[in-house]
């Protein structure tokens, strides 16, 4: 055997394991027959003082309504557990995850996105990564008036989430609608708006069957907004106000998870 095909031969193997591993960390993760793992871990992302006094005051417990939302929708699809989640929030981060490329180039998206799960095994303090835990990174900035955040992401292979959140104690319960819409892009959903942030008709409406010109209370995650009686585009005050819709639930395996959950025996 050459070495150049030797070479191959190893590449083939590693691209074969990663496809494994990422295979089985979805099935695990997606098989909702135990609560995510979700870890937290905030970041100072504008270097304020503000920030640092948010990240100080950080609980646990200031995420329990992504858990009560969770919770709340997946039991809609027939899943029910006593919890959905387990969050840990870890120790302050100094480092930020590598930006992503500010054009939509594939191969420099690629690289970042390879890049991005490199940085997060860095950070992880562990010699083997620990399969199934939903990484989501919290950068915290200073509310600045007229200046908006940074484009929060998630990703399905890597299970990452990187969130732009604003330190402000009042906008804790928005915050948390932009974790749990970047937590479910980490198990596998889709945006369902389009431009300037319109919910897409039906699916990214919270009662899709109602028409679309009827005025909303309630948004879909994945839209994350709906539009009100005067026709604006707004964000609900809460994870309260929003919804998990059939086609999310889908794309996040909560249907296909309640058919292995709750099927009859033959």
């Amino acid at each position: 055997m050459t070495f150049r095909r030797f070479r191959i031969l190893i590449l083939l193997g590693v691209l074969a394991g990663a496809f494994s591993l990422n295979w089985l960390e979805q099935t695990l993760v997606r098989g909702w027959q135990a609560p995510l793992d979700v870890a937290i871990t905030p970041i100072n992302g504008d270097g304020s003082e503000q920030a640092v006094e948010t990240i100080r005051a950080l609980q646990a417990s200031d995420f329990d309504d992504i858990n009560a939302f969770l919770q709340r929708e997946t039991a809609r699809y027939g899943v029910k557990q006593n919890q959905a989640m387990q969050i840990t929030l870890k120790p302050e981060l100094a480092d930020k995850p590598p930006a992503p490329p500010h054009d939509r180039n594939v191969l420099k998206t690629i690289w970042w996105s390879l890049q991005l799960r490199w940085w997060v095994y860095q950070h992880s303090g562990q010699a083997m990564p620990q399969l199934g835990r939903i990484n989501l990174f919290v950068l915290y900035h200073a509310p600045q008036d007229g200046v908006a955040l940074e484009h929060s992401l998630g990703l399905q292979k890597g299970l990452i989430g990187v969130v732009h959140a604003f330190a402000d104690p009042r906008q804790a319960q928005q915050n948390n609608i932009v974790i749990a819409h970047e937590l479910m892009h980490a198990l596998g959903a889709s945006d369902k708006y389009g431009p300037g942030g319109r919910p897409l008709y039906p699916q990214g409406y919270a009662e899709p069957d109602w028409p679309e010109g009827m005025p909303r209370t309630a948004a879909e995650i994945m839209a994350g907004r709906y539009v009100n009686a005067a026709g604006n585009i707004v964000m609900p005050p809460s994870l309260a106000q929003c919804t998990i819709g059939a086609q999310t639930a889908h794309e996040i395996n909560v249907d296909a998870g309640f058919r292995q959950q709750y099927a009859a025996p033959d």
